[in-house]
Protein backbone atom coordinates (compact mmCIF):
# COMPACT_ATOMS: atom_id res chain seq x y z
CA UNK A 1 0.00 0.00 0.00
CA UNK A 2 1.04 3.70 -0.86
CA UNK A 3 0.65 5.80 2.64
CA UNK A 4 1.18 9.68 2.76
CA UNK A 5 1.70 10.43 6.40
CA UNK A 6 1.87 13.68 7.57
CA UNK A 7 4.06 14.40 10.88
CA UNK A 8 6.28 11.55 9.12
CA UNK A 9 9.61 13.29 11.45
CA UNK A 10 7.66 13.44 14.19
CA UNK A 11 7.90 11.17 17.65
CA UNK A 12 4.86 9.23 16.60
CA UNK A 13 5.05 9.95 12.98
CA UNK A 14 8.78 8.74 12.56
CA UNK A 15 7.60 5.45 14.30
CA UNK A 16 4.61 4.83 11.85
CA UNK A 17 6.87 5.29 8.89
CA UNK A 18 9.00 2.75 10.17
CA UNK A 19 6.56 0.45 11.46
CA UNK A 20 4.88 1.19 7.56
CA UNK A 21 8.10 0.78 5.73
CA UNK A 22 8.94 -2.57 7.90
CA UNK A 23 5.82 -4.10 6.85
CA UNK A 24 6.13 -3.49 3.52
CA UNK A 25 4.75 -0.73 2.90
CA UNK A 26 6.11 2.21 0.38
CA UNK A 27 5.51 5.30 2.81
CA UNK A 28 5.31 9.36 1.52
CA UNK A 29 5.97 11.37 4.13
CA UNK A 30 4.79 14.96 4.38
CA UNK A 31 7.98 17.71 4.78
CA UNK A 32 7.93 21.00 4.89
CA UNK A 33 11.89 21.63 4.95
CA UNK A 34 15.10 20.65 3.56
CA UNK A 35 15.80 19.11 7.22
CA UNK A 36 12.51 17.13 7.47
CA UNK A 37 12.70 16.20 3.79
CA UNK A 38 16.36 14.75 4.51
CA UNK A 39 14.65 12.65 7.95
CA UNK A 40 11.89 11.27 5.47
CA UNK A 41 14.67 9.87 3.26
CA UNK A 42 16.63 8.51 6.27
CA UNK A 43 13.30 6.84 7.56
CA UNK A 44 13.31 4.99 3.89
CA UNK A 45 10.24 7.33 2.66
CA UNK A 46 9.50 8.99 0.11
CA UNK A 47 9.12 13.18 0.20
CA UNK A 48 5.84 15.34 -0.61
CA UNK A 49 6.81 18.86 -0.19
CA UNK A 50 4.42 20.86 1.92
CA UNK A 51 2.56 22.03 5.45
CA UNK A 52 -0.73 21.79 7.16
CA UNK A 53 -1.86 25.32 5.96
CA UNK A 54 -0.90 23.80 2.24
CA UNK A 55 -3.79 22.28 1.43
CA UNK A 56 -3.39 22.01 -2.32
CA UNK A 57 -0.42 19.87 -1.42
CA UNK A 58 -2.63 17.82 1.18
CA UNK A 59 -4.94 16.79 -1.29
CA UNK A 60 -2.35 16.17 -4.15
CA UNK A 61 -0.67 13.71 -1.43
CA UNK A 62 -3.74 11.94 -0.26
CA UNK A 63 -5.19 11.96 -4.13
CA UNK A 64 -1.67 10.14 -5.00
CA UNK A 65 -1.70 7.64 -2.09
CA UNK A 66 -4.18 4.13 -1.19
CA UNK A 67 -3.93 5.61 2.68
CA UNK A 68 -3.14 8.22 4.55
CA UNK A 69 -2.41 8.50 8.10
CA UNK A 70 -2.61 12.12 9.84
CA UNK A 71 -0.21 13.10 13.06
CA UNK A 72 0.60 16.18 12.70
CA UNK A 73 -0.41 18.97 14.85
CA UNK A 74 0.56 22.22 16.15
CA UNK A 75 1.19 21.82 19.38
CA UNK A 76 1.27 25.42 20.73
CA UNK A 77 -1.19 25.92 23.91
CA UNK A 78 -1.34 29.93 23.10
CA UNK A 79 -2.87 29.48 19.88
CA UNK A 80 -5.55 26.05 20.21
CA UNK A 81 -8.23 27.38 18.49
CA UNK A 82 -5.95 28.53 15.51
CA UNK A 83 -4.43 24.93 15.71
CA UNK A 84 -7.52 23.20 15.66
CA UNK A 85 -8.94 24.97 12.85
CA UNK A 86 -5.88 24.15 10.97
CA UNK A 87 -6.59 20.78 12.18
CA UNK A 88 -9.95 20.69 10.66
CA UNK A 89 -9.30 22.22 7.42
CA UNK A 90 -6.35 19.37 6.86
CA UNK A 91 -8.61 16.60 7.71
CA UNK A 92 -11.42 18.06 5.44
CA UNK A 93 -8.71 18.61 2.15
CA UNK A 94 -7.52 14.68 2.95
CA UNK A 95 -10.93 13.59 3.18
CA UNK A 96 -11.81 15.03 -0.04
CA UNK A 97 -9.13 13.50 -1.89
CA UNK A 98 -9.79 10.36 -0.65
CA UNK A 99 -14.11 10.29 -1.19
CA UNK A 100 -15.63 7.75 -2.88
CA UNK A 101 -12.67 5.95 -2.89
CA UNK A 102 -13.13 3.00 0.31
CA UNK A 103 -9.65 4.37 0.92
CA UNK A 104 -8.66 4.56 4.29
CA UNK A 105 -8.20 7.76 6.40
CA UNK A 106 -6.47 7.01 9.69
CA UNK A 107 -6.73 10.48 12.11
CA UNK A 108 -5.29 11.22 15.48
CA UNK A 109 -6.95 13.24 18.76
CA UNK A 110 -6.58 11.99 22.28
CA UNK A 111 -8.30 10.00 25.10
CA UNK A 112 -7.93 13.16 28.29
CA UNK A 113 -11.29 14.75 27.94
CA UNK A 114 -13.75 11.91 26.96
CA UNK A 115 -14.68 11.20 29.88
CA UNK A 116 -12.84 12.71 33.06
CA UNK A 117 -13.15 11.03 36.49
CA UNK A 118 -14.27 7.52 34.44
CA UNK A 119 -12.62 5.18 32.37
CA UNK A 120 -12.93 6.25 28.87
CA UNK A 121 -13.74 3.54 26.34
CA UNK A 122 -13.88 4.17 22.40
CA UNK A 123 -17.54 3.64 22.34
CA UNK A 124 -17.53 7.30 24.34
CA UNK A 125 -17.65 10.35 22.98
CA UNK A 126 -17.02 14.49 24.27
CA UNK A 127 -18.78 17.14 23.59
CA UNK A 128 -16.95 18.86 20.22
CA UNK A 129 -16.71 22.24 22.94
CA UNK A 130 -14.44 20.19 25.75
CA UNK A 131 -11.66 21.01 23.66
CA UNK A 132 -10.83 22.54 19.99
CA UNK A 133 -9.46 19.38 18.95
CA UNK A 134 -12.06 17.05 19.41
CA UNK A 135 -14.34 18.67 16.80
CA UNK A 136 -12.19 16.71 14.07
CA UNK A 137 -13.95 13.51 15.24
CA UNK A 138 -17.33 14.74 14.39
CA UNK A 139 -15.55 15.29 10.80
CA UNK A 140 -13.62 12.14 10.25
CA UNK A 141 -16.40 10.23 11.38
CA UNK A 142 -19.18 11.70 8.85
CA UNK A 143 -16.70 10.76 5.87
CA UNK A 144 -17.26 7.09 6.49
CA UNK A 145 -20.44 7.98 4.62
CA UNK A 146 -19.06 9.46 1.81
CA UNK A 147 -16.86 6.78 0.85
CA UNK A 148 -13.87 6.86 3.07
CA UNK A 149 -12.43 4.19 5.16
CA UNK A 150 -12.37 6.91 7.98
CA UNK A 151 -10.89 6.02 11.54
CA UNK A 152 -9.88 7.98 14.51
CA UNK A 153 -6.96 6.95 17.15
CA UNK A 154 -6.91 8.56 20.95
CA UNK A 155 -3.28 8.03 21.94
CA UNK A 156 -3.35 8.53 25.84
CA UNK A 157 -1.51 11.13 28.03
CA UNK A 158 1.82 9.83 27.65
CA UNK A 159 3.33 8.56 24.90
CA UNK A 160 6.39 7.56 25.99
CA UNK A 161 9.67 6.51 24.92
CA UNK A 162 13.41 7.33 23.89
CA UNK A 163 13.50 10.24 22.13
CA UNK A 164 10.23 11.80 23.44
CA UNK A 165 9.85 15.98 24.19
CA UNK A 166 6.16 15.70 25.38
CA UNK A 167 4.87 16.19 29.01
CA UNK A 168 6.82 13.72 30.81
CA UNK A 169 9.94 15.90 30.04
CA UNK A 170 8.10 19.06 30.44
CA UNK A 171 7.29 17.14 34.31
CA UNK A 172 11.36 16.39 35.13
CA UNK A 173 12.14 19.73 33.99
CA UNK A 174 9.85 22.02 36.31
CA UNK A 175 11.62 19.29 38.69
CA UNK A 176 14.97 19.42 37.83
CA UNK A 177 14.48 23.90 38.04
CA UNK A 178 12.21 23.69 40.90
CA UNK A 179 13.78 20.70 43.20
CA UNK A 180 11.04 19.02 43.77
CA UNK A 181 8.79 16.63 41.91
CA UNK A 182 5.22 17.70 42.48
CA UNK A 183 1.92 16.01 42.14
CA UNK A 184 -1.55 17.48 42.95
CA UNK A 185 -3.25 16.78 45.71
CA UNK A 186 -3.04 13.58 46.49
CA UNK A 187 -1.63 12.55 43.20
CA UNK A 188 -4.57 9.81 42.64
CA UNK A 189 -5.73 11.19 39.42
CA UNK A 190 -4.56 8.93 36.28
CA UNK A 191 -2.98 9.37 33.18
CA UNK A 192 -3.32 6.83 30.23
CA UNK A 193 0.09 5.73 28.65
CA UNK A 194 1.26 3.94 25.93
CA UNK A 195 4.92 3.08 24.25
CA UNK A 196 5.59 4.89 21.13
CA UNK A 197 6.45 1.23 19.20
CA UNK A 198 3.45 0.00 20.17
CA UNK A 199 1.36 3.40 19.55
CA UNK A 200 3.16 2.92 15.83
CA UNK A 201 1.73 -0.86 15.56
CA UNK A 202 -2.01 0.23 16.26
CA UNK A 203 -1.88 3.26 13.71
CA UNK A 204 -0.70 0.03 11.20
CA UNK A 205 -3.22 -2.18 12.17
CA UNK A 206 -6.34 0.74 11.85
CA UNK A 207 -4.68 1.88 8.59
CA UNK A 208 -5.05 -2.14 7.59
CA UNK A 209 -8.52 -3.18 8.69
CA UNK A 210 -10.05 -0.64 10.62
CA UNK A 211 -13.41 -0.48 9.84
CA UNK A 212 -14.77 2.86 8.58
CA UNK A 213 -15.89 5.12 11.22
CA UNK A 214 -14.11 3.41 13.70
CA UNK A 215 -12.38 4.79 17.03
CA UNK A 216 -9.34 2.95 18.48
CA UNK A 217 -7.62 3.93 22.22
CA UNK A 218 -3.77 3.52 21.90
CA UNK A 219 -3.75 3.29 25.23
CA UNK A 220 -1.18 0.42 27.27
CA UNK A 221 -1.20 1.12 30.66
CA UNK A 222 -5.03 2.40 31.44
CA UNK A 223 -4.10 4.77 34.02
CA UNK A 224 -1.11 5.95 35.90
CA UNK A 225 -1.03 7.09 39.25
CA UNK A 226 0.18 11.02 38.96
CA UNK A 227 1.75 10.65 42.48
CA UNK A 228 3.54 7.46 41.09
CA UNK A 229 5.27 9.53 38.17
CA UNK A 230 6.06 12.64 40.21
CA UNK A 231 8.03 9.97 42.53
CA UNK A 232 9.84 7.95 39.78
CA UNK A 233 10.88 11.46 38.53
CA UNK A 234 12.22 12.35 41.95
CA UNK A 235 13.44 9.47 42.60
CA UNK A 236 15.91 9.40 39.59
CA UNK A 237 16.62 13.69 39.82
CA UNK A 238 17.70 13.04 43.73
CA UNK A 239 14.95 15.61 44.93
CA UNK A 240 11.52 15.12 47.19
CA UNK A 241 8.25 14.33 45.59
CA UNK A 242 5.40 16.77 47.49
CA UNK A 243 2.23 17.31 46.99
CA UNK A 244 1.12 21.06 45.45
CA UNK A 245 -2.71 22.25 46.62
CA UNK A 246 -4.71 22.50 43.10
CA UNK A 247 -4.80 26.46 43.83
CA UNK A 248 -1.10 26.39 43.44
CA UNK A 249 -0.82 24.06 40.34
CA UNK A 250 -0.93 26.77 38.06
CA UNK A 251 1.90 28.72 39.91
CA UNK A 252 4.06 26.06 39.85
CA UNK A 253 3.72 23.37 36.86
CA UNK A 254 2.82 26.67 34.49
CA UNK A 255 0.49 25.78 31.26
CA UNK A 256 1.07 21.76 32.39
CA UNK A 257 -0.90 21.99 35.25
CA UNK A 258 -4.69 22.02 33.54
CA UNK A 259 -3.11 18.52 32.15
CA UNK A 260 -1.31 16.93 35.01
CA UNK A 261 -4.77 17.41 37.35
CA UNK A 262 -7.07 15.70 34.87
CA UNK A 263 -8.30 12.33 36.20
CA UNK A 264 -8.52 10.54 32.65
CA UNK A 265 -7.72 7.00 32.42
CA UNK A 266 -9.03 4.87 29.34
CA UNK A 267 -9.34 1.45 28.13
CA UNK A 268 -8.19 0.10 25.63
CA UNK A 269 -10.48 -3.56 25.53
CA UNK A 270 -12.29 -3.04 22.54
CA UNK A 271 -9.48 -1.88 20.17
CA UNK A 272 -7.24 -5.00 21.33
CA UNK A 273 -10.43 -6.82 20.61
CA UNK A 274 -11.30 -5.41 17.10
CA UNK A 275 -7.84 -5.57 15.74
CA UNK A 276 -5.28 -8.02 17.62
CA UNK A 277 -3.14 -5.15 18.97
CA UNK A 278 -1.45 -6.37 22.02
CA UNK A 279 1.17 -3.71 23.40
CA UNK A 280 4.23 -5.71 24.29
CA UNK A 281 6.67 -2.64 25.46
CA UNK A 282 7.85 -1.07 28.59
CA UNK A 283 4.85 0.91 30.58
CA UNK A 284 4.82 4.32 31.30
CA UNK A 285 6.76 3.69 35.08
CA UNK A 286 9.34 0.53 33.33
CA UNK A 287 10.10 3.47 30.55
CA UNK A 288 10.93 6.07 33.32
CA UNK A 289 13.05 3.24 35.46
CA UNK A 290 14.96 2.31 32.91
CA UNK A 291 16.95 5.78 33.09
CA UNK A 292 16.91 7.17 29.31
CA UNK A 293 14.68 10.05 30.74
CA UNK A 294 17.72 10.82 32.81
CA UNK A 295 20.79 11.57 31.02
CA UNK A 296 22.13 14.21 33.05
CA UNK A 297 20.45 13.82 36.28
CA UNK A 298 21.31 16.14 38.90
CA UNK A 299 22.12 15.84 42.77
CA UNK A 300 19.59 16.89 45.38
CA UNK A 301 20.59 20.51 46.70
CA UNK A 302 22.46 20.90 50.26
Amino acid sequence: MRVFVTGATGFIGSAIVRELVDAGHEVVGLARSDRAAAAVVALGAEVHRGGLDDLDSLHGGAAAADGVIHTAYIHDFSRMESAARTDLRAIETLGTALEGSGRPLVITTGTALIKPGQVATEEDSAAPDAHPRLGAEQTALALAARGVRSSIIRPGASVHGEGDHGFVPVLIDIARTKRVSAYIGNGSNRWPAVHRLDAARLYRLALEKGPAGSVFHSVADEGVPTRKIAEVIGRHQNVPAVSIAPEDAGEHFGWIGAFFAVDAPASSALTRERLGWQPNHPGLIADLEAGHYFPEAQPAAA
